[in-house]
């Protein structure tokens, strides 16, 4: 089977979770669900965050990758995790005395299922790991929600949207714009990014997961699989944590000249509140060590990928989930998070697989 084999990619949720499934039970790894209450999928299936280990009880060192943070993302974070780490043994093969290997596979399983980067509450889970009781909220996101959410009523106007769009980028300029819409906001629930106003279900699960199957690690590697921002398909290895004074050149030997920081300006990404790995730096123990990364692969050009989000916001404002999953309108979002050429994929398979093989050769160079 070539890189490029196309059934990597599972065309839905259901299909993606059953092959993660099936390979996590062929590799023989222990497995833990998590399901989601409350809520179906659009074929009436479970929704649920499932997790895979391999290895010793107890590892001294841990490496783990998260799929589906941001819902559709998931749908490349599992064909890497499945493919490359299970199908492929590479996870079997990182394991040893005292180490092993966690996948978290559908983190925002309501996302994932109905095609959006936002939970079951709009939420933006990779904006969630905050304290909600004095949230930090980005007052530049006011000036422009007007813009990304519209006032109700009408049919959806692409061009209208594009031409108002294309507006705010040229009196803010590109930064700027960005910024304020993606570093996360507080007081819109109907908007983009939005943090939400209590820690959401997913997150729950997640700092569940960290307390029992990360917590007890000296060190962990840890990757949270993304698309939508760069460089279409480059993978780029954006600095995440942890809190040691040696974290950031650790990852640095770890992921070379290609690692990345978004506080230092030199990654496609602005800086974020109250993303996971900030849950796996509060949940380690003290003298443990995080060496954190955002694995993101580049799609569209921003302007696109951001149409995509606010015609997918308005979507769902104005259609029940189960009509607004099979609206036209859909394939918008899935060009932006998870293009179905086989070049953009199979560049996925071999970056992932290049970044995979840095975090294992790292963990196991780390004394």
């Amino acid at each position: 089977m070539s890189d490029e084999t196309p059934p990597d990619f599972a065309p839905d949720y259901a299909r993606a979770r059953a092959d993660f499934l099936a390979a996590a039970q062929e590799a023989g790894a222990r497995l833990r669900t998590f399901v989601l209450p409350g809520h179906r999928g659009p074929d009436g299936g479970e929704l649920a965050v499932d997790t895979a280990y391999l290895g010793p009880l107890g590892p001294a060192k841990l490496l783990v990758t998260v799929s589906g943070t941001h819902g559709i993302e998931g749908f490349c974070g599992s064909a890497c995790q499945t493919r490359i780490l299970l199908r492929e043994g590479v996870a079997k093969a990182a394991t040893g005395p005292t180490t092993g290997v966690l996948l978290v596979h559908g983190l925002n399983p309501y996302g994932f299922a109905y095609l959006r980067r936002v939970n079951e509450d709009n939420i933006d889970l990779n904006r969630n790991f905050v304290n909600h009781h004095a949230p930090p909220h980005n007052d530049s996101y006011d000036a422009v929600h007007g813009t990304l959410v519209p006032a109700e009523g009408g049919e959806f106007a692409p061009d209208e949207l594009v031409a108002n769009l294309t507006a705010l980028r040229e009196r803010l300029g590109p930064q700027r714009l960005q910024e304020a819409v993606t570093r996360g906001q507080y007081r819109h629930p109907d908007g983009l990014f939005y943090g939400g106003q209590a820690p959401a279900w997913s997150r729950r699960v997640f700092e569940t997961v960290v307390a029992e199957q990360m917590a007890g690690a000296a060190h962990i590697g840890y990757i949270d699989l993304h698309t939508g921002l760069g460089e279409r398909g480059a993978g780029e290895p954006i600095f995440r944590g942890g809190r040691d004074p040696d974290a950031h050149q650790r990852a640095r030997r770890w992921y070379g000249e290609a690692l990345t920081a978004s506080e230092e300006g030199t990654s496609s990404s602005t800086p974020i509140v109250g993303n996971t790995a900030t849950a796996v730096a509060d949940g380690l123990g003290a003298g443990s060590r995080l060496t954190a990364i955002t694995l993101e692969f580049g799609t569209q050009p921003g302007p696109q990928v951001l149409l995509a989000l606010c015609a997918d916001a308005w979507l769902h404002r104005h259609h029940a989930p189960a009509e607004a999953v099979r609206s036209d309108l859909k394939q918008l979002i899935r060009d932006a998070f998870c293009p179905g050429d086989a070049d953009w994929r199979g560049q996925v398979l071999r970056r992932a697989r290049e970044v995979f093989g840095q975090a294992i050769a790292g963990l196991a160079d780390d004394k």
